[in-house]
């Protein structure tokens, strides 16, 4: 018998890893865009998920962007078949009209497509084909845009989204070895233009930034860059919990801040409990930015008689009588 492949060998353990444990008995559900990342993915989901006594399925998004979309995502449904993958369904989205770029519009749009779906096949989880190459462009990204820990972070190896289940199991491998993967399988991935279109700032760190990295630091780069986000998301995972517990100790009875109780966290937690605060009166998510957080910090820490802080969500809050109030 043949050995197997190291890169095939590497993401079956991978999704073993991350399908151990899964609670519930529903299928899981591979995302694939039949790009050579989500494609190794979905094929050896194929073949580790039975194994675990777990059903498993694929659903492709079509984002109407270019022209013969359609047609492809039919292709990877029908591949999906032939593979014994069950349920494969295609799901068509629209993207235009939605806020944020087309990046952040095409992502808003896509996993709304894969929450709609998870649901109504009662998944477990839905599993995402993001490597260790997309961990290190989201963080170079975030040190871009000058974000916090929680930016730094990058892309969680679980995360509930909506009462959905998102798990990347391939957050530790390469996309080179999903490229192997996919040759060593007979596998033909689809090239998405999109991402060689310098339009988008991750296909620009993706063909200039990286590989300008990786020459003059070493190829060992790229998994440093992850690392980091890995040791950034346990540090942000015990401060998250630190200020979940300080929220409830200066909340008031009407769901006001004692701003003594404020004033008596670090910096770093202090933050936390403003921004969780906020989430809680409504601001949305995507809008709360770090802008919105120092004006509140301010109502604690430089008070000298200001006036209200405007938040997302037509929102203000206001200091008064020793609390933070807002609505």
């Amino acid at each position: 018998m043949a050995a197997l492949a190291p890169p095939v060998a590497a993401i079956r353990v991978a999704v073993r890893r991350a399908l151990t444990g899964v609670p519930g008995p529903g299928p899981v559900l591979v995302a694939c865009s039949g790009g050579a990342d989500s494609l190794a993915l979905a094929a050896a989901t194929a073949f580790v998920a039975p194994r675990l006594g777990r059903p498993a399925g694929l659903v492709t998004v079509d984002h109407a962007l270019q022209p013969g979309s359609a047609e492809r995502a039919g292709a990877v449904v029908e591949w999906a078949r032939a593979t014994g993958l069950d349920p494969a369904e295609q799901v068509r989205v629209e993207v235009a009209g939605r806020p944020g770029g087309p990046e952040a519009a095409a992502r808003q749009a896509r996993y709304e497509a894969l929450v709609a779906v998870a649901r109504r096949h009662r998944a477990a989880a839905v599993l995402l084909g993001h490597t260790r190459d997309d961990q290190a462009e989201t963080v170079l990204l975030a040190l871009a845009r000058g974000a916090g820990p929680r930016g730094l972070a990058g892309m969680p190896t679980v995360r509930d989204l909506d009462g959905v289940t998102l798990l990347r199991p391939l957050l530790d491998i390469s996309r080179a070895e999903t490229r192997r993967a996919c040759s060593v399988l007979g596998l033909t991935p689809w090239e998405d233009p999109h991402n060689v279109d310098p339009s988008y700032a991750r296909a620009r760190v993706r063909a200039d930034v990286l590989p300008v990295l990786v020459r003059a630091l070493g190829p060992a780069v790229l998994d440093n860059l992850a690392r980091t986000a890995r040791l950034v998301a346990a540090d942000t995972a015990a401060l998250d919990d630190l200020a979940e517990a300080a929220l409830d100790r200066v909340r008031s009875a009407d769901g006001g801040l004692d701003v003594a109780g404020l004033a008596g966290l670090v910096p770093a937690v202090r933050t936390r409990v403003l921004h969780s605060w906020a989430r809680e009166l409504g601001a949305p998510p995507a809008a709360l930015s770090h802008r919105h957080v120092a004006a509140l910090d301010a109502l604690v820490t430089a008070w000298h008689g200001q006036g209200p802080v405007h938040l997302p969500g037509a929102l203000t809050v206001t200091r008064r009588d020793g609390r933070l109030t807002g609505g």
